[in-house]
């Protein structure tokens, strides 16, 4: 081994000092650094080609965002201290709005340093040092997104929290956290790092205080949630309000309503607080002492009592004044910014960036919004609404949930109610629901929508129709079981009421009328020509055409504004005004940036106007609603309504105006379910009247002369007074007179009834081919039914009457024996019969069945009978021994011949049928012929039907005085 180390050893002094080690090391070298220096040469140009397309990037993402100079971030970071404001008409001050966002400003030197340091530890480790943002905190961020990483790390120091809360908005792209970045680093550049402290702890938000407010700044939150300042905080506590930003509604421990949360509910935000003691504990902020002592701390023993604030006083109002204005205060920044709705519609990010921007300017711009709510109104009816005893009663029942599980629920009847003013449609009151919390917090008034039952007929059906001129108030409609095409409606109750008109359809809200009139009008799309432009925007496109929609069936519903925001059109004369409910927001200069101007839209003419609120004068005075007159404090009112109820009794509604003011309600379960509680002392539509007339005379107390006016309507000219026949609504003839149908009603006067009405005859009828037909002058009167007046059949079959198995379907109920004095043909009706002057074919197949005689009827159109002859051998002469309008006929055992003649219209015979031998006959008796015996039955018939003549004639006479009669008894009743 020596010897071969030896060897060795010599051999490389001999490559040394021959060269050879040097030469090989110095290629191995050069190779070898070649390659080092080819890899940084590639990894320099790749890093900056990758940086410059990362800088390009950047670039053009914050290529819009304008170089912002220290005065205009100042006053971005620090515009967080006013807020704004509601009011009640005539300036009466409601309270700063959405009183559960608020803010109390401070500063560093009045927060206690523990408070910072827990901050600090939390939220931002590296705040002291770095420049705006940490690049390592960003590159994890990215990588979790790219990723999509389950465990996602923030990014985001302290101060571009604050850019994203005070200059840009909460969107998620790339282009944000773009210019976030961009924005932090050059906020640095301007700002000290306790200024940035100071404005971040000012406007971080911190879930709710013990009032149920979302409240911002660490002033607000100590006050809030402790009950001390910023600077009297604890350890704990200081650490339990450090936690709240990265989740404010999870772990705050106020619920909205200001009530603590339970043990279950608090933990999340107890689990945070002990999170920030030991993050501060390994950055050494505290001991190990001050640690355990403060995770052992019981902290719920330091959450303060709750204070009120007007979202406890007005919770309705308030959320609904906030949606409102949000969304007013949004179309004035779009219109600064040249943006049209359009191109919101088409981007949505541009369309979230906007709502972001009304919010904020909304809360901290301190802009004045002024209601139209009336206070005194309002508190009045809030009140009704929390002490009305008649609701209903509440109904328990089992829900499931999406997971399967099943639950009980207990749901109180709801209300909702809206009031209106007529001339200009600002919303003068309302009633959201009967207490607002967080498992009540649906404004029923606004946000619910249901069908609205009967209350569709006056605006939908019969305006409408008047408008069109297809019924007036008086118009007969027939109420009878009918179908119309697949769907059989029926009345309340299940009954019909046979012929009334229009105002008696609507005051008793009869349904099948109605849907007889709408179908009418249906293909002139009322819903877009009348309820839309009332501002209804609930509707889809089946609703327009569903006949169903007579009696209020829509695919989703109408809300209780929407309801009483088109009833106030009928108040108001025709013209509709759109409802609003802010008159006006202002700046904090006192500059006018919106105000509301009513534009009236002409919906209905003022004649069809008078004439809608004249027939539901009389839904108020003897129809539907006449239970109210007895609640309501002033009857003198002019009040014209209209109620409703939905399928299945889910919902009762009531809307009634006066000259001056309109006022809905209804009530109903929030799961929609009957509320027609048999066992109630008061009906389900009692119970929804007796709440409107507590709410008016409430309402009335405070502002007599707004909710009831000693003025009346005023009519119209072109409103005429006309008698009418109660059968067709025509111009009444002496017959109409003499049956007592003659009434009297108010028309437009375009639409007054100019014609005669033809819908009674004088006389009788046969019946031709099954069909009743009016007699004529030589139709044979053994054929002949009626005696007197009756109904013309032609009429009938005009009106599509003649084909009712009954046409006592058409008497109504009251005055109905007068209407049962009128014949009514027999079977369906025809058309008048033209003489075509051929005598009618023969019947046959005659024969006896028992103790008839029988036979196939003639295959002529025009046959009115037959007449039955007799001779008492073959050969005999035959003898008439009866008529009938059957094809059968009795003879019981009397032997003999038999035939049978058909008799047409104009009384013409057919030639004999066969004859038919029934038992055994007589001796032959002397042979007549058949021309004499054609002759004497002509003459039979001629004999016959002047006896008929004469009949009527005398029977006419005998009727008119019958008639007079009853007219001079009616005059004198």
């Amino acid at each position: 081994m020596k010897e071969k180390l030896l060897r060795f050893w010599d051999t490389l002094k001999r490559w040394w000092h021959e060269g050879i080690v040097q030469r090989t090391s110095r290629i191995t070298y050069d190779v070898i650094w070649n390659i080092i220096l080819f890899a940084c040469v590639i990894m320099f140009i790749g890093f900056f080609l990758v940086g410059g397309i990362g800088l390009g990037y950047f670039a053009s993402l914050v290529k819009d965002e304008p170089i912002r100079d220290k005065e205009s971030m100042a006053m971005d970071i620090y515009n967080y201290s006013e807020t704004s404001s509601i009011y009640f008409a005539g300036e009466v001050y409601a309270g700063d709005i959405r009183s559960d966002l608020y803010r109390e400003d401070t500063t560093l030197e009045e927060v206690s340093p523990v408070l910072i340091d827990a901050v600090i530890a939390t939220e931002d480790e590296y705040f002291m040092e770095h420049e705006g943002i940490v690049p390592k905190a960003i590159l994890r961020a990215m990588v979790q997104e790219f990723t999509n990483s389950s465990i996602q790390t923030g990014g985001s120091t302290l101060t571009q929290q604050l850019i994203k809360n005070q200059i840009l908005t909460n969107e998620v792209s790339f282009e944000r956290k773009a210019k976030e970045i961009l924005l932090a680093m050059r906020l640095e550049q301007f700002f000290e790092k306790d200024e940035i402290m100071e404005a971040y702890l000012n406007i971080i938000p911190y879930g709710r205080n013990s009032s149920g407010r979302n409240i911002a700044g660490i002033q607000t939150a100590s006050q809030g949630i402790f009950g001390v300042n910023a600077n009297e905080l604890s350890l704990s506590q200081a650490a339990y309000l450090a936690g709240l930003p990265q989740s404010p509604s999870v772990y705050t421990p106020f619920l909205n309503s200001g009530e603590l949360k339970d043990e279950d509910g608090l933990q999340p935000g107890i689990n945070r607080m002990k999170t920030v003691l030991r993050r501060m504990h390994e950055m050494n902020y505290i001991t190990d002492e001050e640690l355990n002592e403060a995770l052992e701390y019981d902290i719920a023993q330091d959450f303060t009592n709750g204070k009120p604030s007007i979202i406890d006083q007005y919770p309705y109002l308030t959320f609904e004044v906030e949606k409102r204005a949000k969304n007013i205060i949004k179309n004035v920044l779009m219109e600064q910014d040249d943006i049209t709705k359009e191109e919101l519609d088409e981007d949505e990010n541009l369309e979230a960036e906007y709502e972001e921007l009304a919010e904020r300017a909304m809360r901290m711009d301190g802009y004045e919004i002024h209601t139209t709510i009336d206070k005194g109104i309002y508190d009045v009816m809030q009140e009704v609404a929390r002490n009305y005893e008649n609701y209903g009663y509440d109904r328990t029942f089992t829900k499931t949930n999406d997971e399967g599980e099943s639950y009980e629920v207990t749901e109180r009847i709801q209300t909702g109610a809206v009031m209106i003013e007529n001339s200009s449609g600002r919303i003068i009151s309302f009633v959201g629901g009967r207490g607002h919390d967080e498992d009540h917090s649906n404004n029923y008034a606004f946000n619910t929508v249901r069908s609205i039952g009967s209350t569709s007929k006056p605006i939908l059906v019969y305006g409408p129709a008047m408008e069109a001129g297809v019924v007036q108030p008086g118009t007969p409609i027939a109420d009878y079981p009918r179908t119309f095409g697949n769907w059989t409606p029926k009345n309340y109750g299940g009954g019909n009421y046979g012929m009334i008109s229009a105002r008696k359809a609507l005051e008793s809200s009869y349904n099948i009328p109605a849907v007889d009139t709408y179908m009418r009008i249906v293909n002139e799309d009322p819903a877009a020509n009348y309820l839309e432009k009332m501002g209804v925007t609930s509707l889809t496109e089946g609703d327009h055409y569903n006949l169903s929609f007579a009696l209020g069936a829509t695919d989703y519903g109408i809300s209780v504004e929407e309801t009483v925001n088109a009833y106030s059109t009928i108040g108001n004369g025709g013209k509709f005004s759109d409802g609003y409910m802010i008159e006006k927001i202002m700046n904090p200069d006192g500059e006018v940036i919106y105000e509301h101007e009513s534009e009236p839209v002409d919906i209905f003419s003022p004649q069809t106007n008078y004439l809608t609120l004249d027939m539901m004068r009389g839904v108020v005075s003897s129809g539907t609603a006449g239970y109210l007159n007895s609640q309501l404090n002033n009857t003198s009112v002019d009040w014209a309504g209209k109620t409703g109820t939905s399928q299945n009794y889910h919902d009762a509604w009531f809307m009634g105006t006066n000259p001056n003011i309109t006022l809905g309600t209804w009530i109903g379960y929030d799961t929609p379910y009957s509320i027609n509680a048999q066992n109630h002392p008061l009906s389900y539509s009692h119970r929804n009247l007796q709440l409107w007339a507590k709410l008016i005379n409430a309402a009335a107390n405070e502002n007599p002369e707004l909710v009831t006016p000693t003025d009346r309507f005023e009519r119209p000219g072109g409103i005429v007074e006309r008698s009418y026949c109660a059968v067709s609504g025509m111009l009444p003839s002496e017959l109409c007179e003499q049956a007592g149908l003659v009434k009297t009603d108010l028309f437009n006067e375009k639409f007054a009834p100019s014609e005669e009405d033809d819908s009674l005859i004088s006389g009788s009828y046969v019946v031709v081919n099954g069909k009743s037909v009016k007699a004529g002058s030589n139709t044979p009167s053994e054929f002949v039914e009626g005696d007197g007046l009756m109904f013309n059949p032609e009429w009938l079959e005009r009106k599509g009457y003649n084909n009712l198995n009954d046409i006592s379907q058409l008497y109504p109920r009251t005055e109905r024996d007068k209407w049962e004095k009128i014949a009514a043909p027999s079977g369906s009706v025809g058309s008048s019969i033209e003489d075509d002057g051929k005598a009618p074919a023969s019947p046959t197949s005659l024969k006896k069945s028992g103790s008839n005689l029988t036979w196939n009827s003639s295959s002529s159109n025009d046959v009115v009978g037959y007449r039955v002859y007799r001779s008492s051998e073959p050969g005999g002469n035959f003898k008439k021994i009866g008529s009938t309008t059957s094809t059968s006929y009795e003879i019981g055992n009397d032997n003999g011949v038999y035939i049978v003649r058909a008799v047409d219209y104009f009384g013409k015979e057919s030639d004999n049928s066969s004859e038919v031998i029934v038992g055994e006959t007589s001796d032959k008796e002397e042979e007549t012929p058949d021309n004499e015996t054609n002759e004497e039955s002509e003459n039979d018939s001629e004999e016959d039907s002047n006896s008929n003549d004469e009949n009527q004639e005398e029977n006419s006479e005998e009727e008119t005085d019958e008639n007079n009669n009853e007219e001079s008894s009616s005059d004198e009743e």
